[in-house]
């Protein structure tokens, strides 16, 4: 008896190419929102965004409709989109749930981080606290390299992506929003480095909570002072 041979799909160029163009629209916005370069409470119009990304208005649509899922964004009455700006309650609502997560986290991935890996994590920590004037952009980007190693080694890449997720939203204050814990922050990242290093688990978990703990804190003394 013949097998029926099941053909294999093949892929439609034109959505691919749909799907990739709505990606580059959601990285590009996604930076500028970040970076706070499209200011809270901008009215986001799909026409001028297609036009500044060289882009039709479809990819950008799904962009769009993308970060609003997120909470990037929020639809005003009469379908308005506009840059949320984040509450007090919730931004420190997320650091809490990014308290909970990274903890589990170091537990999950102390023991299964190289060494090589965390001396080069290390390695550039050191050399951005030697930089006479470091940056933020710097400061994030080794500040990401830190977290995403210990999120990644973790083993459970769902946690992966939510603590991936929840650091862009509390990024809106980094170093230039709070530079007194620039020095202080990555003096915990090396102590947590340091635990991961001696295989200590409570020690990694420990260090970890007190760090996103001090940043909560020195959140709310700067929005107190506001």
């Amino acid at each position: 008896m013949s097998v029926p041979v099941r053909r294999k799909a093949v892929a439609d160029p034109l959505e691919e190419r749909e799907e990739s163009l709505s990606q580059m629209a959601y990285n590009a916005l996604l930076d500028q929102l970040i970076k706070r370069e499209i200011p809270v409470g901008s009215v986001l119009q799909e026409r001028r965004l297609a036009e500044a990304l060289a882009i039709s208005r479809t990819p950008v649509r799904d962009a769009l409709n993308r970060l609003e899922s997120e909470g990037f964004i929020t639809r005003k009455p009469g379908g308005v989109l506009v840059v949320k700006e984040f509450s007090t309650r919730e931004l420190i609502e997320t650091l809490h749930v990014r308290q909970i997560l990274e903890t589990e986290g170091a537990r999950l991935a102390t023991g299964r981080i190289p060494v090589a890996e965390l001396d080069e994590v290390e390695a550039e920590i050191r050399a951005l606290l030697a930089a006479p004037a470091p940056n933020a952009e710097k400061d994030w980007e080794v500040d990401c390299r830190f977290h995403s190693m210990i999120a990644a080694r973790s083993g459970n890449a769902v946690l992966a992506k939510h603590i991936h997720d929840l650091r862009l939203k509390t990024h809106m204050f980094n170093m230039d929003r709070v530079p007194e814990r620039f020095e202080i922050g990555h003096r915990e990242h090396l102590s947590i480095i340091d635990a991961l290093r001696r295989e200590d688990r409570e020690a990694a978990r420990a260090g970890l909570y007190a760090h996103i703990e001090n940043v909560k804190l020195s959140i709310i003394e700067k929005l107190r002072a506001i």
